[in-house]
């Protein structure tokens, strides 16, 4: 299971009523690259054939199922203070992460 925080999935729902298209949810998902091997990404996008549909905060979400096995107990969380990163996923099944936050192996 991945969880959002109450400030990630707060973000979320503003973002999704800026592009004014609820029929688009958050994808969030895995994709080789980065300076460690595998990155994390999020984008709006219609849900597909196979996607896992999770809910956290009242926020429902899509991930397909390899980037959910990457990701499973992860917890995504947004800070926009002074030195905030934006959105962070805070992953238990990373083994070496990168600096910038986004990249891990």
């Amino acid at each position: 299971m991945i969880s959002l925080t109450e400030s990630a999935a707060q973000k979320i729902e503003s973002l999704q009523k800026e592009k004014a298209d609820e029929t688009k949810r958050l994808r969030i998902f895995v994709e080789a690259g980065g300076c460690s091997g595998l990155e994390y990404g999020m984008s709006f996008d219609m849900e597909k054939d196979g996607d896992n549909v999770l809910e956290s905060h009242g926020v429902s979400f899509l991930m397909d199922a390899t980037s959910l096995a990457y990701l499973d107990g992860s917890i995504v969380d947004f800070d926009d203070g002074l030195n905030g990163k934006g959105f962070e996923i805070k992953n238990p099944n990373a083994k070496t992460t990168c600096g910038c936050g986004r990249s891990f192996n």
